[in-house]
């Protein structure tokens, strides 16, 4: 009510819930702009984030780029501070990485900035994916993402194009939406998995770790668990690789945040095994 007489301002409202790809389609075939812009609904930007993606974006060959994520509510919960921390390793450790060959590998929802010609290719796989026989309705930032780089243009990330969005304060949403995420990437993977030798060796070894990672985490924590069963005996070697790996990973990102909060990224690792893994 308060923009609607705004003619800066033009809002498509759709006679249904017809879920979030469809709403964007409408919006992006209605749209004018050179570049469009997807925000989440529960995103606040920062004032420059628009300025400093356009100029991200002045390289024609970038189809997409992303800024950095943080949590709105991150003092609310011990969880939301740990999902602020996985955001900003999300970001700044795999993002920031697989930005140095121009090929991110998923273009976060809450802020990303397309090329409107570059959607104009590839609106209809969009909108036509199906899985499993249906027509998908998870994962769309990472599939359009991966049609971006399959098309031949490049994706990148704004480290400093800072987006504040809603993040889950309790565990059952927070697992709920983690699945979701999950599922995406295992099938996307598949989808990208032709393009990952074009794009970067580095590329391919790291979607197959992201991939392997948890199967192998699975695995181990299965192995010791049985042995504990089975024998009696304490699987000391397990815990302490899993503790060292985890000590390593939080040390090194609390020294290039310079922020000793990181060490408390350690309570995920309990969380991972006992919660998202099964």
């Amino acid at each position: 009510r308060i923009y609607a007489s705004d003619p800066r301002f033009s809002f498509i409202l759709l006679a249904n819930n017809v879920g979030k790809r469809k709403a964007q389609i409408a919006a992006i075939r209605s749209s004018s702009g050179d570049l469009v812009l997807n925000v989440d609904s529960d995103t606040i930007l920062a004032a420059d984030v628009v300025t400093k993606l356009v100029l991200k974006m002045h390289d024609p060959g970038i189809g997409a780029a992303m800024g950095q994520l943080i949590a709105s509510n991150r003092n609310q919960t011990w969880l939301t501070r740990l999902i602020d921390m996985e955001y900003w390793l999300a970001c700044n450790e795999e993002r920031a990485a697989q930005a140095r060959f121009g090929a991110v590998m998923c273009c976060c929802g809450p802020c990303a900035m397309y090329r409107r010609s570059a959607l104009a290719l590839l609106l209809d796989q969009y909108e036509a994916q199906f899985f499993r026989g249906k027509p998908s309705d998870f994962g769309e930032d990472r599939h359009l993402t991966i049609l971006m780089l399959k098309a031949g243009f490049r994706t990148e990330y704004v480290p400093d194009a800072i987006a504040a969005t809603v993040v889950p304060h309790s565990l059952r949403p927070y697992l709920r939406q983690q699945l979701r995420w999950a599922r995406s990437t295992f099938r996307d993977t598949f989808l990208a998995w032709r393009l990952l030798p074009e794009l970067d060796g580095y590329l391919t070894l790291d979607v197959i770790g992201q991939n392997l990672g948890p199967l192998l985490l699975a695995i181990s924590s299965l192995a010791a668990l049985a042995q504990l069963l089975i024998d009696g005996s304490i699987p000391w070697w397990t815990g302490l690789t899993i503790a060292a790996m985890t000590t390593v990973r939080c040390c090194v990102a609390a020294l290039r945040a310079r922020e000793l909060r990181f060490i408390g990224f350690s309570l995920h690792t309990p969380i991972n095994i006992c919660l998202l893994l099964p």
